[in-house]
């Protein structure tokens, strides 16, 4: 019987630490460029605010108390005028959609969503091409 309790939580603590392993490579690295034909995303991040089209205090978690945060995107190249989009999901439900248009030769555009009590708790942003294509996926969370 101890043994058994004792192989239960070895094989949980490694479960465990492979699952952390693999969401800090996600949250650490910077993802690569990711790209729908020739249109490629360069930078994504999710920050506190924009300042001089910049964005600024990038983070993974944030307080419900700073009020609003931002969905930023740089792609380049842009070979020809198209449209992206930014969906918000809490909770893996849909909150909103914005569509972002985007220009030649390079672009950068962002959305943000207004925070409110009840939003605290996992959030992440699908940045998808026209088509529905997932260029990439931010994960974040609100807190007190």
């Amino acid at each position: 019987m101890q043994k058994a309790a004792i192989s239960c939580f070895v094989f949980f603590f490694f479960l465990s630490l492979s699952t952390l392993a693999a969401l800090a490579e996600e949250t650490a690295a910077p993802a690569p460029a990711r790209t729908s034909e020739k249109l490629t995303l360069t930078q994504a991040l999710i920050c506190e605010s924009i300042g001089d089209g910049n964005p600024r205090n990038q983070a993974v978690v944030f307080s419900i108390a700073i009020g609003k945060i931002f969905c930023f995107t740089a792609f380049d190249p842009v070979p020809e005028e198209t449209s992206i989009y930014h969906n918000w999901y809490y909770h893996d439900t849909m909150s909103t959609t914005r569509k972002l248009y985007l220009r030649t030769p390079a672009w950068r555009t962002y959305s943000s969503i207004q925070l409110r009590e009840a939003d605290k708790g996992p959030w992440r942003v699908e940045i998808t091409d026209h088509r529905g294509l997932i260029l990439q996926t931010l994960r974040f969370s609100i807190t007190d």
